[in-house]
């Protein structure tokens, strides 16, 4: 192969490769569409929208058994529309995002005019029910609120099945790396990560980025049931910024 053509190859790699593992550290909307006698609906337009969205919304369509999948969502809240022609519009509102969190949002349409919007109120899903993946997230508003450094160790002992080592609460130390383990496994095997982006082995002496947690987000701790992202078997820590 060409040098030219390896180059290419290369970048290519460079640019497709973070696209997809940020995928797998954000939340998704998913769900099923079904009319009154509970038959499924194809074609039915799903529109997700939320301040959170550089786009401000996205759309699919759902597929031949009425199913639909929206990938990639950052945290926040998100209000879920469904539209067909001959159906009343059924919108679905509150609906509340943080971490790979996967929210199953359903909708039972009925036939009715074009102009008539049916608003289904109730709790955002709580339970994941699409994965098998434990995770703990902490919000930015606690980030920014509890009295700790601005280093990302400073939080890895805030959540009670993570055992860390070099941990400097109060940031007398400067920056410095922490090394950290769950359910006994090896101290070096947790992983730090920015939007879905690897840091580095923290801990390993292969990264000199001591990344700052100040302005994030969330923080998500995946400590099971990790996916692609989980280049060891221990817990991931992704600082959505």
């Amino acid at each position: 192969m060409p040098r030219c053509v390896k180059t290419i190859v290369v970048l290519l790699s460079l640019l497709i490769i973070p696209a997809a593992v940020n995928a797998q550290s954000t939340a998704s909307i998913v769900g099923t569409a079904k009319d009154a006698s509970g038959a499924v609906l194809p074609g039915v337009v799903v529109e997700v929208s939320s301040p959170v969205l550089i786009e401000k919304t996205r759309s699919v369509v759902t597929n031949g058994v009425g199913q639909y999948s929206i990938e990639s969502l950052r945290p926040g809240t998100y209000t879920v529309t469904f539209t067909l022609t001959g159906f009343s519009v059924v919108k679905r509102e509150g609906i509340e995002l943080s971490g790979s969190f996967i929210a199953t949002v359903n909708a039972d349409m009925k036939v009715g005019g074009v102009a008539e919007t049916v608003t289904v109120s109730g709790e955002s899903p709580i339970v994941d029910v699409t994965s098998a993946r434990t995770q703990e997230v902490i919000s930015g508003e606690t980030v920014s609120s509890i009295p700790t450094s601005r280093q990302y160790g400073g939080l890895i002992a805030l959540v009670p099945a993570i055992n860390v080592q070099g941990n400097d609460v109060g940031g007398a130390q400067g920056g410095i790396f922490n090394v950290f383990q769950v359910h006994g496994g090896r101290r070096n095997e947790g992983q730090v990560q920015v939007d879905g982006m690897s840091a580095g082995y923290q801990g390993m002496g292969v990264s000199s980025y001591v990344t700052e947690i100040g302005n994030a987000q969330e923080v998500v701790f995946t400590l099971a049931g990790g996916l692609g992202e989980a280049v060891t078997g221990g817990p991931q820590m992704n600082i959505v910024g």
